[in-house]
């Protein structure tokens, strides 16, 4: 039998928990800190974002019912700030609208509650893993396709010269399909490259990033991000075509 996946935090990494419930977030500081975090915590939108600043966390858990806000306003204020800090959102809300809306804000995962700590444990690993650059990553020359152009030493985007706005998954999502051009990748390998998920994930959230990266990257053609119905995705030119099947 396959060992556990490991839930021990990467040396040196501080988690900042916004939850306004007093057991939900004692709860996730003490096994936080018992696999190895710094913690700091904030109970409201607006103490959020002062500690974003003053604490500087390699990942913030929010929560999205927050008694000031929305834990997805709060995201979309850090990005417009160009703040890029990993956001794992915990949430009763269970629609799939919510979902679109939280990662569409430019949140990193999702967790529902009522949620198994280990679970939120592991979505954190994952999370750091697939945001951190590593210095192997940063020799690599610019990833390019037709007009698209990514640039993993910078974190830099371009199509047709002009700059474009990713998140740190969207970036990591969009660097794995260009990898690979006009190869077809299935959700799971997908989950597997671009969420390092070693646990069942929701193929659900590729479907939503794919869409976020839609809006960002074929917003005139050619249409680069293919749909190949009933398999997965792919990354090739279609010249005057409407450029994906509808999910």
């Amino acid at each position: 039998m396959p060992a556990a996946p490991s839930t021990h935090a990467p040396a040196g990494h501080t988690v900042l928990v916004v939850e306004d419930d007093p057991s939900i977030r004692a709860l996730l500081t003490s096994a936080l800190q018992a696999a190895g975090y710094g913690v700091v915590t904030a109970e409201t939108g607006q103490a959020a974002m002062f500690e974003v600043g003053s604490s500087q966390p390699d990942l913030i858990v929010l929560d999205v019912g927050l008694p000031d806000t929305d834990g997805f306003a709060v995201t979309r204020h850090l990005r417009a700030e160009g703040v890029y800090t990993p956001v794992l959102f915990l949430t009763a809300r269970t629609d799939v609208e919510d979902r679109i809306i939280g990662l569409s804000s430019g949140g990193d995962d999702y967790v529902t509650k009522p949620f198994h700590v280990q679970e939120v444990l592991l979505r954190i690993r994952a999370v750091l893993r697939r945001t951190e650059m590593h210095p192997a990553e940063n020799r690599r020359a610019p990833l390019r396709y037709a007009d698209l152009v990514l640039d993993e030493q910078t974190h830099e985007v371009r199509r047709a010269g002009l700059p474009i706005r990713l998140s740190p998954t969207e970036f990591r999502l969009l660097a794995c399909l260009l990898a690979q051009p006009e190869r077809v990748l299935d959700k799971k390998e997908i989950l597997s490259r671009v969420w390092h998920y070693d646990f069942a994930g929701d193929a659900r959230i590729v479907d939503t990033y794919v869409r976020n990266l839609r809006r960002k990257i074929d917003r005139v053609p050619p249409y680069l991000i293919q749909t190949v119905r009933g398999v997965g995705y792919c990354l090739r030119a279609a010249e005057g075509e409407p450029g994906a099947v509808a999910l």
